[in-house]
């Protein structure tokens, strides 16, 4: 039994040597110049923010892209919708530089990861309307409802088909060679 004892007291003073050791070999890595060591992998906080100090935090950040004259900003929730203002006469190419251009700098922003840029002119003034009306305290679901419509206008819509439902090429072949073709895919696939 007394062996026992002296075994664990051992056990426990070469254990407390060791951390004491890995302690050492952690502050020398630290002072090594060629070494860096990354507390937080995240490094940019979520600051707690209302929706309406969170739309005029992105509509300014907006305003620093060039070629961005005004911006308008709407929160609601996890959606996000930024409105820009423009030169009225540059081309379309060129406004989608800059729409894309608000969003790389919103994605690195907490608040706008996920924001939806608009740089049309009727749907910058919808937006503005629409963050007055939050703003004078218009029920959330009329608000939902406008900023849903106003998306829906500049989003693509329609559902993404997993399959084509059909394939131009193979309509084209006669039959026998449809057949004889997907013999050979058959084959084929077996062989891998």
């Amino acid at each position: 039994m007394k062996k026992l004892i002296w075994l664990a007291a051992l056990l426990g003073l070469v254990a407390c040597q060791q951390n004491g050791g890995e302690e050492s070999l952690l502050q020398e890595r630290q002072n090594d110049p060629e070494l860096q060591y990354v507390t937080d992998s995240d490094p940019v906080e979520k600051k707690n923010m209302t929706s309406q100090q969170a739309a005029r935090h992105l509509a300014k950040l907006a305003v620093q892209v060039p070629d961005v004259h005004d911006a308008t900003a709407l929160v609601l929730g996890n959606y996000v919708v930024v409105g820009i203002d423009v030169d009225k006469d540059l081309d379309r190419s060129r406004v989608g530089v800059i729409k894309y251009s608000v969003a790389e700098a919103l994605k690195h922003d907490p608040y706008g990861k996920q924001a939806a840029v608009i740089a049309d002119a009727d749907g910058v003034e919808r937006i503005r309307g629409l963050g007055q009306k939050m703003a004078e305290g218009h029920p959330v679901e009329a608000v939902t409802d406008e900023l849903s419509q106003i998306v829906g206008r500049y989003m693509p819509s329609g559902s993404v088909e997993e399959k084509p439902q059909s394939n131009s090429n193979q309509d084209s072949v006669p039959e026998k060679e449809q057949e004889q073709l997907e013999q050979i895919e058959k084959e084929q696939s077996k062989q891998n």
